[in-house]
């Protein structure tokens, strides 16, 4: 017999109290954010090189690059046309359309800029971020669990979910990312700190890039495709083509870190 998980009749999107309304990406972000950024602060301690009030001043351009980077990705990547016919709604981020892929890219030219700005190698400050960014991956996923939707396709395995406004279980594919993207990416990320890996710049952002890519690209074959865009080409989905560049510079990365000099 299917197990499922019946959600209770609440607005997912939001808990409210009176007047206010508490969203739970507001709250992925902000628990997200702010055990990363802490985290970060101890990485940074043992580079040698960046000052743990630099990871504090990198906080907000940090919090600016995924936010920004995340909704502007995901109007490039998954509805341009629909933005372009509505473009008042390109800041009407309450109402969700936030891609990692964006997130990703802001928070690169966000540590491309202030490591410039601080005189620091790009790289070094790229590693402890990277580092970090699993905590950030796993309290989105389960923001996105609770919100019900970046969901699975349907499944008669035991745990499949029964989401609002489904009649099948499905798989709960957010909680697998927040398992493989999120807990298992930073145990490797964070073993491979504990053994010194930050003083070989590159290795962990290679690393990251590569397992996030990973991860993402096999979660795809049980996860629903973007209901707007459906699979590509071969069947693929956007997650799994965006998935791959990505993949392919983790790897440029990682054999250029261990042809560069100690």
């Amino acid at each position: 017999m299917i197990a499922t998980i019946l959600f209770p009749e609440i607005d997912p999107i939001a808990i409210e109290l009176g007047p206010f309304a508490i969203r739970w990406y507001a709250i992925a972000y902000i628990v997200g954010l702010l055990i990363g950024w802490r985290y970060t602060r101890r990485l940074a301690a043992t580079t040698g090189t960046i000052k743990e009030q630099a990871i504090d001043d990198f906080l907000l351009w940090a919090t600016l690059g995924v936010i920004l980077g995340g909704r502007f990705g995901y109007i490039l990547f998954y509805q341009p046309a629909y933005y372009i016919e509505n473009p008042l709604e390109v800041v009407y981020i309450w109402r969700g359309g936030m891609s990692f892929h964006g997130g990703l890219l802001g928070v690169v030219l966000a540590i491309v800029l202030f490591a410039r700005s601080i005189k620091v190698p790009v790289m070094a400050l790229g590693d402890v971020v990277a580092a970090a960014a699993p905590i950030g991956l796993f309290f989105g996923r389960i923001a996105n669990f609770v919100n019900a939707e970046l969901y699975g396709r349907p499944t008669d395995l035991p745990w499949g979910v029964l989401f609002p406004g489904e009649v099948l279980p499905r798989h709960p594919s957010q909680l697998y990312e927040a398992a493989l993207e999120g807990l298992i990416l930073f145990v490797i990320l964070f073993v491979m700190a504990r053994r010194g890996t930050l003083q070989r710049p590159g290795l962990i952002t290679g690393v990251f890039l590569i397992g996030y890519a990973a991860s993402r690209f096999l979660v795809e074959f049980v996860r629903g495709p973007d209901a707007h865009l459906g699979y590509l080409l071969g069947g693929v989905t956007m997650g799994q083509l965006l998935s791959i560049p990505m993949a392919l510079l983790g790897l440029a990365i990682l054999f250029w870190s261990r042809r560069a000099p100690r």
